[in-house]
């Protein structure tokens, strides 16, 4: 028995890297998987339909339940056909995992405008789109008296949370919102019996390598038998608890790297100032 038994789920970004762990993972606990993979480059150029076939072939081939899918998650119609895919073959749809994005990595100076926009497209609306269909399905489940139990898990990043990168703003600030909009669909799908919640992981990946000034700590090779902190199969567990029926947790965003976890807190008072009346510059000169 796993503990995912009779669950349907769609992962994103699941032909590669976190992705498959993610569909291999919960697979092999029991859930019927939805592999949505583009199959496009780093940079979102292009599209297989390899990456995604093989995952849902590997899973299969070790007796688990799974369909490829090349939607393009960005896309409204694209995330609808996504998530109707997932009704129509296995009944319903229980768990969505946001993972698909890519890297269009410049310095704000030199920025185009289409590096800012597809990346923020990819990442911020290709969580958002699915969220939107699979949440409207969820809801008309309820209204209709079905009882829900459903688990999101979206994917931010130590760039858009925690760790800043330089050369990564568009990157960053999808991440940021992704962080943001996990905290307000969780508030508003509880009500539905949805839990969401986000992970910031760090591991060894096409996008990490491909990453300025991080590559060579991510290639670097482990002695074997030795654990890989940066192996993408560490971030899976994490994930596969999340959308565990039995789990509670909701609202929240953990970092994720290796052996360690750590939930992490947004925007907070650090000080605070006060004026009896009126602020004048040049209080604020003396103050801030």
């Amino acid at each position: 028995m796993g503990t995912l038994d009779g669950r349907v789920a769609i992962i994103t970004g699941a032909g590669r890297g976190i992705g498959r762990e993610h569909a291999l993972l919960l697979a092999s606990e029991g859930a019927a998987v939805v592999v949505n993979d583009l199959g496009g480059s780093n940079e979102g150029s292009g599209a297989d339909a390899g990456p995604a076939q093989e995952v849902a072939d590997e899973i299969r081939a070790a007796g688990g339940r799974a369909v490829a899918n090349t939607d393009n998650v960005a896309s409204w119609s694209g995330a609808e056909a996504l998530v109707q895919q997932a009704i129509d073959e296995f009944g319903g749809l229980d768990i969505l995992v946001n993972n698909a994005g890519i890297l269009r990595d410049a310095f704000l100076p030199s920025m185009t405008e289409e590096q800012w926009d597809s990346v923020i497209t990819v990442h911020l609306k290709g969580h958002a789109a699915p969220l939107h269909h699979a949440a409207a399905y969820w809801k008309a489940q309820s209204k209709a008296g079905a009882e829900i139990n459903a688990a999101v898990v979206n994917t931010a990043s130590a760039s858009g949370t925690f760790m800043p990168n330089a050369g990564q703003a568009n990157y960053g600030a999808a991440k940021a919102g992704i962080a943001a909009l996990t905290l307000v669909a969780a508030d508003e799908l509880e009500r539905y019996g949805v839990r969401v919640n986000a992970i910031a992981p760090i591991a060894r990946t096409r996008l990490t390598l491909a990453t300025p000034g991080m590559g060579a700590l991510f290639a670097a090779e482990v002695p074997e038998g030795e654990f890989d902190a940066f192996a993408p199969s560490n971030i899976s567990p994490l994930v596969a608890r999340l959308v565990a029926p039995d789990c509670k947790l909701t609202g929240k965003v953990y970092a994720v790297q290796g052996g360690g976890i750590s939930e992490l807190a947004g925007w907070h008072d650090v000080t605070t100032i006060e004026s009896d009346g009126p602020w004048t510059i040049a209080d604020l000169a003396d103050r801030l």
